[in-house]
Protein backbone atom coordinates (compact mmCIF):
# COMPACT_ATOMS: atom_id res chain seq x y z
CA UNK A 1 0.00 0.00 0.00
CA UNK A 2 2.88 2.39 0.48
CA UNK A 3 2.79 4.71 -2.76
CA UNK A 4 5.99 4.87 -4.99
CA UNK A 5 7.03 8.58 -6.32
CA UNK A 6 6.11 8.86 -9.57
CA UNK A 7 2.77 7.03 -9.60
CA UNK A 8 0.87 10.33 -8.64
CA UNK A 9 1.51 13.46 -10.48
CA UNK A 10 2.61 16.64 -8.18
CA UNK A 11 -0.26 18.36 -7.82
CA UNK A 12 -1.99 15.18 -6.65
CA UNK A 13 0.92 14.56 -3.71
CA UNK A 14 0.53 18.32 -3.49
CA UNK A 15 -3.22 18.09 -2.49
CA UNK A 16 -2.44 14.88 -0.27
CA UNK A 17 -0.12 16.18 1.40
CA UNK A 18 -1.96 19.58 2.18
CA UNK A 19 -4.98 17.89 3.28
CA UNK A 20 -2.64 15.90 5.99
CA UNK A 21 -1.26 19.20 6.91
CA UNK A 22 -4.50 20.03 9.17
CA UNK A 23 -4.53 16.31 10.72
CA UNK A 24 -1.21 16.34 12.05
CA UNK A 25 -1.57 19.62 13.31
CA UNK A 26 -4.98 18.92 15.59
CA UNK A 27 -3.10 15.54 16.29
CA UNK A 28 0.58 17.26 17.57
CA UNK A 29 -1.86 20.00 19.93
CA UNK A 30 -3.58 16.82 20.86
CA UNK A 31 -0.40 15.03 22.25
CA UNK A 32 1.09 18.11 23.83
CA UNK A 33 -2.25 18.60 26.02
CA UNK A 34 -2.98 16.18 26.68
CA UNK A 35 -0.50 12.92 26.99
CA UNK A 36 2.15 13.33 29.86
CA UNK A 37 5.36 13.51 29.20
CA UNK A 38 5.92 9.54 30.64
CA UNK A 39 3.64 8.38 27.93
CA UNK A 40 5.63 9.97 25.21
CA UNK A 41 7.96 6.79 24.97
CA UNK A 42 4.77 4.92 24.11
CA UNK A 43 4.54 6.71 20.76
CA UNK A 44 7.95 5.41 19.68
CA UNK A 45 6.65 1.76 20.30
CA UNK A 46 3.50 1.57 18.70
CA UNK A 47 6.09 3.37 15.65
CA UNK A 48 7.79 0.33 16.41
CA UNK A 49 4.97 -1.96 15.63
CA UNK A 50 3.57 -0.55 12.94
CA UNK A 51 7.21 -0.41 11.12
CA UNK A 52 7.68 -3.96 11.89
CA UNK A 53 4.20 -5.05 10.89
CA UNK A 54 4.81 -3.52 7.59
CA UNK A 55 7.85 -5.92 7.29
CA UNK A 56 5.77 -9.24 7.37
CA UNK A 57 4.58 -9.45 3.64
CA UNK A 58 2.50 -12.05 2.35
CA UNK A 59 1.55 -13.30 -0.93
CA UNK A 60 -2.20 -11.79 -2.45
CA UNK A 61 -4.24 -13.18 -4.93
CA UNK A 62 -2.81 -11.99 -8.40
CA UNK A 63 0.55 -13.06 -7.37
CA UNK A 64 1.88 -9.35 -5.47
CA UNK A 65 2.11 -9.35 -2.02
CA UNK A 66 0.62 -7.03 0.96
CA UNK A 67 1.03 -6.32 4.64
CA UNK A 68 -0.22 -5.34 8.06
CA UNK A 69 -0.22 -2.03 8.85
CA UNK A 70 -1.55 -1.77 12.73
CA UNK A 71 -3.05 1.51 12.87
CA UNK A 72 -6.39 0.20 14.57
CA UNK A 73 -3.87 -1.67 16.63
CA UNK A 74 -2.04 1.82 17.59
CA UNK A 75 -5.04 3.87 17.92
CA UNK A 76 -6.79 1.47 20.31
CA UNK A 77 -3.56 1.21 22.24
CA UNK A 78 -3.11 5.18 22.32
CA UNK A 79 -5.78 6.92 21.01
CA UNK A 80 -6.55 8.09 17.31
CA UNK A 81 -4.08 11.22 17.41
CA UNK A 82 -1.30 9.65 18.90
CA UNK A 83 -1.57 7.23 16.46
CA UNK A 84 -1.93 9.11 13.16
CA UNK A 85 1.80 10.72 14.39
CA UNK A 86 3.35 6.99 15.29
CA UNK A 87 2.32 5.61 12.12
CA UNK A 88 3.39 9.23 10.39
CA UNK A 89 6.95 8.73 11.34
CA UNK A 90 7.48 4.79 11.06
CA UNK A 91 6.10 5.97 6.80
CA UNK A 92 8.59 8.35 6.93
CA UNK A 93 11.44 6.37 8.40
CA UNK A 94 10.48 3.51 5.77
CA UNK A 95 10.87 6.63 2.74
CA UNK A 96 13.75 8.14 4.13
CA UNK A 97 15.86 4.87 5.00
CA UNK A 98 14.84 2.37 3.19
CA UNK A 99 13.15 3.58 -0.09
CA UNK A 100 9.68 2.06 1.49
CA UNK A 101 7.12 4.75 -0.11
CA UNK A 102 7.58 7.52 -1.92
CA UNK A 103 8.67 11.09 -0.35
CA UNK A 104 6.81 12.86 -3.13
CA UNK A 105 3.62 10.49 -2.27
CA UNK A 106 4.39 10.76 1.62
CA UNK A 107 1.33 12.67 2.31
CA UNK A 108 -0.92 10.89 0.36
CA UNK A 109 0.60 7.44 2.09
CA UNK A 110 -0.07 9.35 5.48
CA UNK A 111 -3.14 10.05 4.12
CA UNK A 112 -4.41 6.53 3.57
CA UNK A 113 -2.29 4.41 6.35
CA UNK A 114 -1.93 7.20 9.15
CA UNK A 115 -5.13 8.68 8.62
CA UNK A 116 -7.97 7.13 7.28
CA UNK A 117 -6.98 3.84 8.63
CA UNK A 118 -6.34 4.37 12.20
CA UNK A 119 -9.18 6.96 12.44
CA UNK A 120 -11.57 4.97 11.04
CA UNK A 121 -10.74 1.63 12.79
CA UNK A 122 -10.85 3.48 15.76
CA UNK A 123 -14.01 4.59 15.69
CA UNK A 124 -15.73 1.27 14.67
CA UNK A 125 -14.22 -0.59 17.57
CA UNK A 126 -15.28 1.67 19.83
CA UNK A 127 -18.96 1.73 18.34
CA UNK A 128 -19.26 -1.91 18.47
CA UNK A 129 -17.51 -1.70 21.91
CA UNK A 130 -19.69 0.58 23.56
CA UNK A 131 -22.83 -1.27 22.10
CA UNK A 132 -21.65 -4.68 22.96
CA UNK A 133 -20.30 -3.88 26.48
CA UNK A 134 -18.37 -7.87 26.92
CA UNK A 135 -15.56 -9.00 26.37
CA UNK A 136 -16.08 -10.58 23.14
CA UNK A 137 -17.68 -7.41 22.25
CA UNK A 138 -14.06 -5.39 22.36
CA UNK A 139 -12.69 -8.15 20.38
CA UNK A 140 -15.40 -8.49 18.19
CA UNK A 141 -15.01 -4.61 17.46
CA UNK A 142 -11.16 -4.82 17.41
CA UNK A 143 -11.48 -7.71 14.35
CA UNK A 144 -14.17 -5.35 12.54
CA UNK A 145 -12.56 -1.87 13.29
CA UNK A 146 -9.03 -2.93 12.25
CA UNK A 147 -10.73 -5.49 9.33
CA UNK A 148 -12.66 -2.15 8.29
CA UNK A 149 -9.79 0.24 8.41
CA UNK A 150 -7.01 -1.29 6.18
CA UNK A 151 -9.59 -2.17 3.71
CA UNK A 152 -10.89 1.43 3.74
CA UNK A 153 -7.31 2.28 3.22
CA UNK A 154 -6.30 0.55 0.79
CA UNK A 155 -9.35 1.83 -1.28
CA UNK A 156 -8.58 5.38 -0.87
CA UNK A 157 -4.60 3.91 -2.64
CA UNK A 158 -6.71 2.47 -5.44
CA UNK A 159 -8.58 5.83 -6.05
CA UNK A 160 -5.46 7.82 -6.12
CA UNK A 161 -3.93 5.29 -7.98
CA UNK A 162 -7.12 5.47 -10.54
CA UNK A 163 -7.86 8.65 -11.28
CA UNK A 164 -4.39 9.63 -12.48
CA UNK A 165 -4.32 8.38 -16.14
CA UNK A 166 -8.11 10.29 -15.97
CA UNK A 167 -6.29 13.58 -15.32
CA UNK A 168 -2.89 13.39 -16.32
CA UNK A 169 -1.60 12.60 -19.83
CA UNK A 170 0.37 13.36 -22.95
CA UNK A 171 -0.30 14.59 -26.11
CA UNK A 172 -1.17 11.46 -27.39
CA UNK A 173 -3.29 10.52 -24.86
CA UNK A 174 -1.13 8.36 -22.85
CA UNK A 175 -1.00 8.12 -18.97
CA UNK A 176 2.08 10.39 -17.71
CA UNK A 177 1.78 8.43 -14.37
CA UNK A 178 -0.03 5.65 -12.81
CA UNK A 179 -1.65 4.10 -16.34
CA UNK A 180 -4.57 2.07 -14.28
CA UNK A 181 -7.55 3.81 -14.20
CA UNK A 182 -10.16 3.11 -12.00
CA UNK A 183 -12.03 -0.24 -12.83
CA UNK A 184 -8.38 -1.61 -12.64
CA UNK A 185 -7.11 0.06 -9.36
CA UNK A 186 -10.11 -0.65 -7.89
CA UNK A 187 -10.23 -4.60 -7.94
CA UNK A 188 -6.72 -4.91 -7.49
CA UNK A 189 -6.52 -3.40 -4.14
CA UNK A 190 -9.64 -4.01 -2.71
CA UNK A 191 -10.20 -7.61 -3.91
CA UNK A 192 -6.52 -9.06 -2.02
CA UNK A 193 -6.96 -6.85 1.07
CA UNK A 194 -10.61 -7.90 1.56
CA UNK A 195 -9.39 -11.76 1.18
CA UNK A 196 -6.09 -11.72 2.90
CA UNK A 197 -4.33 -8.64 4.04
CA UNK A 198 -7.64 -7.00 5.93
CA UNK A 199 -7.57 -10.99 7.32
CA UNK A 200 -3.75 -10.26 8.55
CA UNK A 201 -4.48 -7.28 10.05
CA UNK A 202 -6.88 -8.56 12.02
CA UNK A 203 -4.90 -11.34 13.29
CA UNK A 204 -2.09 -8.86 14.32
CA UNK A 205 -3.96 -6.46 16.24
CA UNK A 206 -6.15 -9.18 17.99
CA UNK A 207 -2.87 -10.57 18.92
CA UNK A 208 -0.70 -8.00 20.00
CA UNK A 209 -3.94 -6.27 22.20
CA UNK A 210 -4.43 -9.28 23.94
CA UNK A 211 -0.43 -9.68 24.53
CA UNK A 212 -0.53 -6.51 25.77
CA UNK A 213 -3.63 -6.59 28.08
CA UNK A 214 -2.66 -9.53 29.50
CA UNK A 215 1.27 -8.84 30.82
CA UNK A 216 1.06 -4.67 30.46
CA UNK A 217 -2.59 -3.77 30.92
CA UNK A 218 -1.06 -0.55 32.55
CA UNK A 219 -0.30 0.41 28.66
CA UNK A 220 -4.39 0.74 28.23
CA UNK A 221 -6.08 1.28 31.61
CA UNK A 222 -5.30 4.19 33.69
CA UNK A 223 -3.90 2.42 37.32
CA UNK A 224 -3.04 -1.05 35.95
CA UNK A 225 0.72 -2.37 35.81
CA UNK A 226 2.54 -1.35 32.90
CA UNK A 227 5.12 -3.77 32.28
CA UNK A 228 7.21 -2.62 29.74
CA UNK A 229 9.83 -4.95 29.26
CA UNK A 230 7.61 -7.37 27.69
CA UNK A 231 6.45 -5.38 25.39
CA UNK A 232 10.21 -4.73 24.35
CA UNK A 233 10.56 -8.48 24.11
CA UNK A 234 7.26 -8.52 21.65
CA UNK A 235 9.14 -6.12 19.49
CA UNK A 236 12.70 -8.48 19.53
CA UNK A 237 10.62 -11.26 18.94
CA UNK A 238 8.99 -9.71 16.19
CA UNK A 239 12.51 -8.17 14.51
CA UNK A 240 13.91 -11.54 14.64
CA UNK A 241 10.82 -13.28 12.20
CA UNK A 242 10.79 -10.33 9.99
CA UNK A 243 12.61 -12.31 7.35
CA UNK A 244 9.30 -14.47 7.40
CA UNK A 245 8.24 -11.19 4.73
CA UNK A 246 11.18 -12.62 2.34
CA UNK A 247 9.18 -15.89 1.49
CA UNK A 248 6.68 -13.59 -0.23
CA UNK A 249 7.74 -13.28 -3.56
CA UNK A 250 6.69 -11.33 -6.09
CA UNK A 251 5.83 -6.49 -5.79
CA UNK A 252 2.74 -5.13 -4.17
CA UNK A 253 0.75 -3.73 -6.87
CA UNK A 254 1.31 -0.27 -7.75
CA UNK A 255 5.20 -0.34 -6.40
CA UNK A 256 6.75 -1.66 -9.85
CA UNK A 257 9.97 0.37 -10.68
CA UNK A 258 10.14 1.82 -14.09
CA UNK A 259 12.60 -1.07 -15.12
CA UNK A 260 9.58 -3.73 -14.42
CA UNK A 261 6.09 -2.16 -14.74
CA UNK A 262 6.08 -2.59 -18.80
CA UNK A 263 6.09 -5.89 -18.34
CA UNK A 264 3.06 -6.04 -16.26
CA UNK A 265 0.22 -7.79 -17.31
CA UNK A 266 -3.65 -6.98 -16.41
CA UNK A 267 -6.52 -8.98 -17.68
CA UNK A 268 -3.90 -10.64 -20.09
CA UNK A 269 -2.55 -7.38 -21.40
CA UNK A 270 0.63 -6.70 -21.68
CA UNK A 271 1.52 -2.61 -20.21
CA UNK A 272 3.89 -2.29 -22.80
CA UNK A 273 5.37 1.59 -21.79
CA UNK A 274 6.86 3.34 -19.41
CA UNK A 275 4.48 6.65 -18.43
CA UNK A 276 6.64 9.59 -19.56
CA UNK A 277 6.13 11.06 -15.62
CA UNK A 278 7.47 8.37 -14.01
CA UNK A 279 10.57 7.46 -16.52
CA UNK A 280 11.42 11.31 -15.78
CA UNK A 281 9.85 11.71 -12.43
CA UNK A 282 11.52 12.09 -8.73
CA UNK A 283 14.11 10.17 -8.01
CA UNK A 284 15.81 9.74 -4.32
CA UNK A 285 18.10 6.94 -3.40
CA UNK A 286 17.53 5.44 0.07
CA UNK A 287 20.36 4.45 2.81
CA UNK A 288 19.17 1.22 2.61
CA UNK A 289 16.81 0.41 -0.34
CA UNK A 290 14.50 -2.76 0.04
CA UNK A 291 15.55 -3.33 3.74
CA UNK A 292 18.83 -4.86 1.92
CA UNK A 293 22.65 -3.97 3.38
CA UNK A 294 25.23 -4.08 0.76
CA UNK A 295 27.29 -7.78 1.71
CA UNK A 296 25.16 -9.43 3.73
CA UNK A 297 22.91 -12.31 3.10
CA UNK A 298 19.10 -10.76 2.70
CA UNK A 299 17.69 -12.13 5.96
CA UNK A 300 20.91 -10.51 7.59
CA UNK A 301 19.93 -7.35 5.81
CA UNK A 302 16.46 -7.38 6.44
CA UNK A 303 16.83 -8.48 10.42
CA UNK A 304 19.47 -5.80 10.93
CA UNK A 305 16.97 -2.93 9.08
CA UNK A 306 14.43 -4.19 11.24
CA UNK A 307 16.65 -3.07 14.05
CA UNK A 308 17.71 0.03 12.59
CA UNK A 309 14.27 0.87 12.13
CA UNK A 310 13.10 0.20 15.30
CA UNK A 311 15.94 2.13 17.50
CA UNK A 312 15.66 5.02 15.74
CA UNK A 313 11.45 5.34 16.03
CA UNK A 314 12.34 4.52 20.21
CA UNK A 315 15.03 6.65 20.62
CA UNK A 316 13.42 9.37 18.77
CA UNK A 317 10.00 9.29 20.99
CA UNK A 318 12.39 9.03 24.17
CA UNK A 319 14.32 11.95 22.98
CA UNK A 320 10.58 14.09 22.02
CA UNK A 321 10.12 13.02 25.97
CA UNK A 322 13.10 14.50 27.27
CA UNK A 323 12.18 18.13 25.64
CA UNK A 324 8.53 17.77 26.37
CA UNK A 325 7.43 19.63 30.04
CA UNK A 326 5.34 17.38 32.46
CA UNK A 327 1.96 17.76 33.02
CA UNK A 328 -1.30 15.57 34.17
CA UNK A 329 -2.43 13.97 30.97
CA UNK A 330 -5.60 12.02 29.78
CA UNK A 331 -6.41 9.28 27.72
CA UNK A 332 -6.73 10.94 24.00
CA UNK A 333 -8.88 8.27 22.52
Amino acid sequence: MHIPDNYLSPATCAVMGAAMVPVWTKSVNKIKLEIPKAKIPLLGVGAAFSFLMMMFNVPLPGGTTGHAVGGTLLAILLGPFAACISVTVALLIQALMFGDGGILAFGANCFNMAFVLPFLGYYVYKFIKDRVKTEKGEFVGIAVGSYAGINVAALCAAIEFGIQPLLFKDSTGQALYCPYPLSISIPAMTIPHLLVAGIVEVVFTVAIVTFIKNVSPGTIYEGAKQKTKAIYGLIVALICLTPLGLLATGTAWGEWGTDEINEVATGGNILGFVPKGMAKGFSFEAVMPDYAVSGLPDIAGYILSAAAGVAILIILFKVISSLKKDKAGINIG
